[in-house]
């Protein structure tokens, strides 16, 4: 074992030579990072990589996890197939044995774990370091062994990898069979192969074993290996250990196992690097620190769920542990947020997947809903997922401007759009039949977002056909959208309610639901939202109609997408967003309004989850972003920025890092449409940023919260372009500071109609309805008010 010291004189000789390999702590000296807390040290963290990833509680072990495979989607992952359930490492210091699994301390990085293993009586602290190099099958782990002795002891430390080579979540459907595990040492690692498939694991350290032995493994087809190494232990001694896998070859596993081994330190420095650069992007400055630190760290989420399987394709998933793999809908908003700070790869590989699947499995422009990592299609698409994928590509054309992107990816909105109304509009209402948002049965009528989402996109559609000089369909698509913004407005709204529908439909569906709902209030004890749903049946059988109503049961957080996509009438969007506020709780928005509690006003609380996973009860993330951007549409940054310090309070709540799907502590401990809920309202709404790449244009239409009396947003990526802004307040008085790289685009800023100071030559001034409109091109642009 090799002591991490060495002497000048050993430094002058060796001065060429390759560099001892350094404690990890060292690579991670000047990284950010954030300690977790101990009350959720028996809960998960994830080890990210593109193509590996880890899963384990922040206690060092490996429980098992997830519902999707039953307990299997923790441990170590290499899709299409999971390598390893996990492993153990225990030391023994004469007679006694110090197991490395109850953690003491957990502390998480951007691209790396730390966890902390205390045993104070024999003067040892290890350190557990791991991280997952980018676009390697395999994961570094080092282990960090301190003593507080002044001279060397000898202990024997033994390293346990449990082996589980299985197919990924409907792996059956493309005749993945599992097989029974086979290990193998060979050159001081052992070698596991599943008997059915050319499917590896290996793991092993950089020092030579004293022992090697097979275990009994407690599942079937896995199968449990230990080495043991005698280390002579200094104040500081670091043992190294690679996990790799390949689901192609014997020599791919071992190919990657070696590079590894080689390598990590110039893998982990890289990986340092490029997540420093996704800091820089979109960089925010703000008051509010604790805000500040979870959109920074958001955009290191963002990465975490990026998923590549060469063989597929390259998409990010929706969220870990349970949903690692490819969804539509998720995409769709998730990746309006990816754009706004910068991260474009994971934006193009995902369309571009997510187009291509949908339409070799479905032909006709319907988007599908979700796809396993083998390339199975759970669902085929829900009915808001092909509206939704329009307005993704029209957003995404407005940051890069690329006309071959719109060309290559209309054909698909198009057939989408005729199959959205063609074949789910059976009364030629145009409001689309079938599930949206709310997976609750029996909610597969006309739904609120489903008819919300429709109308954006043919109001977006409209937009990207005029751009390829199709004007009548344009003409079409606007006339439509026109159409349906009067409609909703109209036949969606409730006067008794002050909200817009659920859903239209008839009275007997309405019946049915009722039921379904009250037996719902009735288990949650909810006797407020009973009481209601009985009044609401009363009124129903007390004035029967043939026709098709509104009707408002679940008050679920898609009555507020038409605010959201700004098509809400002014009024009736003020009377609707002050509704909403009555469904919340300090963490934010319910997804089921009946489902509301009398947690409001509380600043902690787990969110108590089923023993069978559900979202009932469930406040998330996704409806609270959709209500900060919905406020914001309508002029009201202070009640948007509510609604992001209400999410913010569950940043690093269980996870350090990260935000759980759920509220603040439930189900996926990361989830991809998190940077939508941050980013849609920061960087378009706040500070105003709204793209026009086509037309070499940046409009900035800030509208601040009147907290923030100083704020920043550097290095927005528009195509060729990089556009920041600077703002500050004082005395009622704002300057507001536009800089970009590329003088030759155009800055459109738009304010409040006022008099301003501007400190630059060559601005041209207008006006457009209650703003001043400031256009100049050159690279900076400041505007101070009188």
């Amino acid at each position: 074992m090799r002591p991490l010291y060495f002497s000048f004189l050993t430094l002058l000789f060796f001065g060429c030579a390759p560099e001892t390999p350094k404690a990890f702590s060292e690579l991670m000296n000047d990284a950010p990072s954030i300690k977790g807390k101990q009350t959720y040290l028996e809960s998960p963290y994830v080890t990210a990589g593109n193509r590996v990833y880890m899963v384990g509680h922040q206690d060092g072990s490996f429980p098992d996890l997830g519902w999707h495979i039953k307990g299997e989607m923790g441990g170590i992952w290499n899709h299409p197939i999971k390598l390893m359930d996990g492993f153990e490492a225990t030391i023994y210091v004469g007679d006694d044995k110090l197991s490395l699994n109850k953690a003491t301390g957990f502390v998480n990085y951007p691209m790396a774990n730390k966890h902390i293993f205390e045993f104070p009586e024999k003067g040892l602290t290890i350190e557990r370091w791991q991280f997952v190099p980018d676009g390697k099958q395999g994961v570094f782990i080092q282990f960090l062994i301190k003593s507080i002795s002044e001279t060397d002891q000898n202990i024997d430390f033994e390293f346990t990898g449990h082996s589980d080579l299985r197919p990924t979540w409907l792996g059956e459907r493309t005749n993945m069979v599992d097989g029974r595990d086979v290990a193998s040492f060979d050159n001081g690692k052992w070698i596991v192969k599943d008997s059915n498939n050319e499917w590896y694991a290996v793991f092993g350290s950089d020092e030579s074993p004293t022992k090697q032995e097979k275990k009994e493994s407690e599942e079937e087809n896995a199968s449990s290996s230990s080495l043991t190494y005698s280390l002579d232990v200094g104040q500081t001694t670091a043992i190294n250990f690679v996990i790799s896998g390949s689901y192609q070859s014997e020599n791919q596993a071992l190919s990657e196992y070696a590079d590894l081994q080689k390598n990590y330190s110039s893998y982990a420095t890289d990986k340092k690097l490029r997540y420093a650069s996704l800091a820089q992007q979109s960089k925010l400055s703000i008051p509010d620190k604790d805000l500040q630190q979870a959109f920074e760290w958001l955009k290191y989420n963002c990465d975490w769920l990026v998923r590549s399987v060469p063989e597929i394709g390259t998409g990010i998933g929706a969220g870990i542990p349970d949903y690692p793999w490819w969804f539509g809908v998720d995409s769709e908003y998730a990746l309006m947020g990816y754009m706004a700070v910068g991260q474009t790869d994971p934006v193009y590989s995902t369309i571009k997947l997510l187009d291509s699947v949908s339409m070799a499995l479905n032909g006709n422009g319907k988007i599908i809903h979700e796809m396993s990592t083998n390339g199975t299609v759970f669902n085929a698409g829900n009915i808001n997922e092909t509206p939704q994928f329009a307005s993704l590509i029209w957003e995404i054309y407005k940051w890069n401007g690329d006309k071959e992107f719109l060309k290559k990816y209309f054909p698909t909105i198009e057939k989408g759009l005729n199959w959205l109304l063609l074949e789910n509009d059976e009364n030629k209402n145009l409001f689309p039949d079938g599930f949206g948002m709310m997976e609750i049965h029996g909610l597969d009528s006309e739904m609120i977002d489903v008819a919300s989402y429709t109308q954006k996109a043919f109001s977006d559609a409209a937009k990207m056909a005029d751009e390829l000089g199709k004007t009548a369909l344009a003409n079409q698509y606007e006339a439509l959208a026109e159409n349906l913004k009067e409609k909703i407005n109209a036949e969606f709204w409730s006067e008794e309610f002050n909200s817009y529908a659920d859903f239209l439909g008839t009275d007997e569906q309405a019946l049915h639901l009722i039921e379904d709902a009250i037996i719902r209030a009735d288990t949650l004890n909810k006797p407020w939202a009973i009481e209601e749903l009985e009044q609401t049946k009363k009124r129903l059988l007390a004035s029967p109609s043939s026709e098709l109503r509104p009707f408002v049961l679940h008050h679920n957080w898609v009555v507020n997408t038409p605010m959201e996509m700004g098509i809400a009438d002014s009024a009736k969007a003020i009377t609707a967003l002050d509704t909403a506020k009555k469904f919340t709780n300090q963490f934010g928005v319910f997804v089921t309004g009946i489902d509301r509690d009398e947690s409001a006003g509380k600043d902690d609380g787990s969110f108590q989850g089923s023993k069978v996973f559900s979202y009932t009860g469930a406040v998330m993330t996704l409806p609270t972003g959709v209500q900060a951007i919905a406020e914001n549409n309508y002029g009201r940054p202070d009640e948007a920025l509510d609604y992001l310090k209400r999410m913010a309070r569950t940043f690093s709540y269980a996870l350090p890092g990260s935000m759980y799907e759920v509220s603040p502590d439930y189900g996926m401990m990361t989830q991809a449409w998190n940077i939508y809920a941050f980013a849609i309202p920061i960087v378009q709404q706040f500070f105003g940023i709204q793209p026009m790449a086509h037309k070499k244009t940046v409009v900035i239409r800030p509208q601040m919260p009147s907290t923030w009396n100083e704020a920043s947003l550097e290095n927005v990526k528009v195509a060729d372009n990089s556009i920041s802004v600077f703002f500050s307040e004082n005395d009622g008085k704002f300057n507001i500071k536009i800089h970009q790289i590329n003088p030759e685009w155009t800055l459109k800023v738009m304010l409040p109609k006022d008099s301003y100071v501007i400190e630059n030559d060559d601005v041209q001034i207008t006006e457009e309805g209650a703003n001043a409109v400031f256009i100049s091109s050159g690279k900076e642009l400041i505007l101070n008010s009188k």
